[in-house]
């Protein structure tokens, strides 16, 4: 017996298909890193595993804020599905490739200044900061082959090749522990070990990821389009969509950041319970970030071959799974506290108390689910100015108020509303502007690119805003 669905809602098993295949590629990262800590933490010495934690953060602070490639890259990519428009996917993946490719060769010219940058505002011990530098200097050669691989990670997506996103992951991934194990174990590299590991395992997974290109796009057929590729008006038009999705994520990473550091702040206790609840808004996140990357796949897609009327219901489903996952998370830790953070540690006076924090958790996973889901949507539509106003009005009339009341007070509580807050504004903001985009014709937000004009249809796309 077979499922059937109203036509508007025939794309269920598709959606459902692209979930299941973004959250397995997503959920591979985590633990890829964990057995990295692991090898690092059996070493004779601490400060190899905090040095390289420290770097870690800083690099991550660094590639989140320019995942905007990927971003980017799918949503010009599915529109271009939607229309048909072969040489359209194939410019979406080649002007977002050639921006990756120039910032990943200044990160390069540019990492000592950058190291020394990041590392003078944290007051930490010599040898971890030796450590940390080790870490930054090797890993920073492979920062070309990261952005490379998210504009491929991008490209596949938008045209829902998710199989090949899986695969990548687990060669990305395997290929780390491999080599984290050679290089830290076998040789004995420590901290550089773990850096030449992470940078290696990104090369690799960037050849296999551009033979897979190379086996369906003819290079005959991408040397046709080198004149297209350096149109200055199709550049400048992706760099703004790109430059608004950057400042969004600059918002939303340090939204996080200053979150994380107000709760240190406020003693050990309070910054272990907040990490803890924390771990688990992140692992909520690498479902609901597979979600989101579904949703603005499919959302783009439809924008681009017009159909309108499915964008409704695509909405609907996202958001609904979105809710159901961040309720069965945050229901597990209201009703089972002791059990669940028991798992994440043994120290009772951490866990003792935690359970007065736990309804800011729920409203926080609820309303940020939501956030997650919906910028995946607007994505997909290629609005970028959309993200950047809704995180901007949300850190401002939201977070930045709420944040300076839990300074004065010192109190977790409003500090937890702020990051609420930050959330909450977003997620209405965002179903506020919803209702626009479900009109057959929104001729503002369009984004084209066919092969005849592209610089012409990019520059409506931004600049009409």
């Amino acid at each position: 017996m077979s499922l059937t669905f109203p036509s508007q809602y025939d794309f269920i098993p598709r959606y459902f298909r692209l979930a299941f295949t973004n959250v397995l590629s997503n959920i591979i990262v985590p633990l890829s890193n964990l057995v990295s800590i692991m090898f690092l933490g059996h070493l004779s010495e601490i400060h190899y595993l905090a040095g390289v934690a420290l770097a870690g953060n800083l690099l991550n602070f660094l590639y989140f804020v320019l995942s905007f490639l990927r971003m980017g890259t799918t949503a010009l990519t599915a529109q271009a599905v939607g229309r048909d428009d072969r040489e359209g996917v194939l410019l979406a993946g080649l002007l977002n490739g050639l921006i990756a490719l120039v910032l990943g060769v200044a990160i390069i010219l540019l990492q000592y200044p950058l190291g020394v940058l990041g590392f003078s505002i944290l007051d930490v011990a010599p040898e971890v900061k030796s450590s940390a530098q080790a870490y930054f200097n090797t890993q920073s050669w492979g920062a070309p082959a990261i952005l490379l691989n998210f504009v491929l990670l991008g490209w596949f997506l938008g045209r829902e090749k998710n199989g090949l996103v899986v695969l990548l992951s687990v060669v990305g991934n395997a290929a780390n522990i491999a080599l984290d194990y050679l290089f830290i174990i076998h040789l004995d590299w420590s901290s550089m070990g773990a850096g030449v590991a992470s940078a290696a395992s990104q090369y690799l997974t960037l050849l296999v990821g551009l033979f897979f290109v190379c086996k369906e796009i003819p290079w005959q057929e991408v040397k046709e389009l080198a004149g297209k590729i350096w149109d200055i008006k199709a550049i400048r038009s992706t760099l703004t969509l790109n430059g608004n999705i950057f400042v969004s994520n600059l918002v939303c990473m340090f939204t996080n950041l200053t979150f994380n550091y107000e709760g240190a702040q406020m003693g050990t206790i309070i910054y272990a319970q907040n990490a803890l609840l924390l771990q688990i808004w992140a692992l909520s996140i690498y479902i609901v970030e597979g979600l989101g990357f579904c949703t603005e796949t499919l959302a783009g897609n439809f924008k681009g071959k017009g159909a309108t009327e499915q964008l409704a219901p695509l909405a609907k489903v996202s958001v609904g799974m979105a809710l159901l996952v961040s309720l069965v998370f945050g229901g597990a830790c209201w009703l089972f506290p002791d059990d669940v953070f028991g798992l994440l540690t043994n120290h009772a006076e951490i866990i003792e108390n935690i359970d007065i924090f736990i309804p800011w958790l729920v409203l926080v996973l609820v309303c940020n689910s939501v956030c997650c889901i919906l910028c995946g949507y607007f994505l997909g539509l290629a609005q970028g100015h959309t993200l950047r106003n809704v995180n901007l009005i949300a850190f401002g009339v939201g977070f930045l108020p709420a944040d300076v009341a839990a300074v004065k007070f010192e109190s977790n509580h409003i500090l937890w509303l702020a990051f609420f807050l930050f959330n909450a504004i977003g997620m209405l903001m965002f179903g506020a502007q919803l209702p626009r985009t479900f009109e057959s014709v929104v001729e503002n937000d369009s984004v084209s690119i066919p092969a005849l004009e592209a610089s012409r249809a990019l520059t409506q796309m931004e600049t009409l805003h």
